[in-house]
Order: structure tokens, then sequence, then C-alpha cells
């Protein structure tokens, strides 16, 4: 990895749950986001998969710069770096001020378009939260796809779907994962978790609220109750998170919908 990126600068950006993330500059001033996977638990070796699983997600969907590879404790990755604030971040002063802002509304419709485009190329997310939603000064991006589905992966570097962070699981998700152990990512629970992810960023508070230091097991009973908290978000923007979080799939908007409601 030294040899392909011959780096000059690197900081830690995240190390946790089996991932670790730098920022890379290479000598030329170009800029990397390098992961490397490791198993964290045996209940969680699915995470020394992640990276290369994730490059493999990224080839097809045609990105240029993408490489990975093993290492004696998992696989690694190379890939862009995305510039910008996350979602979460970005909306800070907003959780304690004004909501349902234009610049609000403006940069929830670049979350939904950068889904969009995902489900328009044939793949979906299966990860969508804050943190994932890049906004930069041209374009919002849509990062972390170790979880996505809608191609051929290299069987070495697959693993089944048991679910994503629990806050931002749909009901039907969370009944599957409770039932079978994994579950099918599908666009509606994308745009569940779109909801979810608006919620939360625009107020600080989960969109369902389960006990916190709870079991996982019972955290997903609440969630798959189908109950989500009040939405007291004003304008188009609350209403759309309203219709996003609905319970039944059927009843979610598609994000073309989304997008068009939020021009």
């Amino acid at each position: 990895m030294r040899l392909l990126l011959r780096p000059r600068a690197s900081r830690p950006v995240m190390d946790r749950r089996g991932s670790s993330v730098w920022r890379v500059t290479d000598d030329e001033g170009g800029r990397h986001a390098v992961k490397l996977g490791y198993a964290a638990a045996p209940t969680h070796a699915w995470t020394a998969l992640a990276p290369a699983r994730e490059a493999a997600v990224l080839r097809h969907l045609g990105r240029e710069g993408v490489h990975w590879g093993d290492w004696e404790r998992g696989t690694w990755s190379v890939q862009p770096w995305r510039e910008g604030e996350s979602l979460w971040s970005r909306w800070e002063g907003h959780r304690s001020g004004d909501r349902g802002t234009d610049a609000q509304v403006a940069e929830a419709r670049s979350c939904a378009g950068a889904l969009a485009e995902l489900h328009d190329a044939g793949w979906v997310h299966g990860d969508v939260q804050p943190h994932h939603f890049i906004i930069g000064g041209r374009r919002t991006h849509l990062i972390d796809l170790g979880l996505a589905r809608g191609g051929d992966i290299p069987p070495a570097h697959d693993f089944p779907f048991r679910g994503c962070l629990v806050m931002y699981e749909s009901p039907e998700i969370s009944r599957s994962v409770l039932a079978h152990g994994h579950a099918v990512p599908t666009r509606e629970g994308d745009v569940f978790a779109l909801g979810a992810s608006l919620f939360i960023s625009v107020t600080g508070l989960r969109a369902v609220d389960f006990p916190p230091d709870a079991a996982r097991d019972e955290q997903r009973r609440v969630i798959a109750r189908g109950r989500h908290r009040e939405v007291t978000i004003p304008g188009v923007l609350g209403g759309l998170i309203e219709a996003m979080l609905s319970p039944a799939p059927v009843d979610r908007p598609t994000l073309a919908e989304v997008c068009r409601a939020l021009a």
C-alpha cells in the first residue's frame, strides 16, 4: 500500500467496531481514504472483509482510484477522499434553532439525490446514516458502501446482511434480523433510513425512542413495532420525513418523489 500511495502525510479519522480509516495525502497532494478492516469480535468477523467488499462495489459503479487487498488481520482499501461535512455536522446549529429552513431543504434534496443515483445504478445502500452523506461545495457524496447490494461480489469478500446501525433500521429490516439473523436491504429500507437520518440531524433525537442501554435485540423489537416519535419539523421537510418513516414500506415515497417535493 505504501508503494501504491507514496504517502506524504496521514492522519487517523476513525478506529472502532473493526474498522480504521485514515486520510492520506500522497506526494503529489492527492488525498485518499485508506480503510483497514479487522475482526472486532468472533461475532463480527465480517468487519475484516468490509473494506475489500466496498472496493468491489465501487468498481461496479465505475469509480476510479479504487484499490484493495489483504493484510494479516483482514482486508484494506484505498479510494479518493471526499471533501465536505457530514450531514450530522452540517446541521449541528439547527438542532437548537431553526428547523426546516431553505438551506436544510436544499441539502436534504442533495442527500436524497445522492442516494437516488445509487438506486438508479441498481444498488441499495443498506447502511444509510447522517455520517455517510458528505456535503461538499459542488455536490453531496454518499460514502461507506460496504453493505451495499446490487451486483456480484467476489465470494471471498462477501458476507450476509445482518442489519445496520439499529437507530436507522426500518421496522421490516429489524423484524427480519430478529426472525432469521439476516435481512435483505431494500430501496424502501433506504428511504426509511434517510428519513431517520434527517430527523436526528434536525432534532438530535432518534426517530424511534428505544432504551439506549438495552440489548440490541430489545432495541430491534421496539423498532419492529413500527412507531416513531412525533415529527414536529415544519414545512415540506417535516411532511416528507413523516412519510419516509411510515411503518409500511409501500406507503413511503420513492426517492424521485422526495427529490421533486424538495426541488
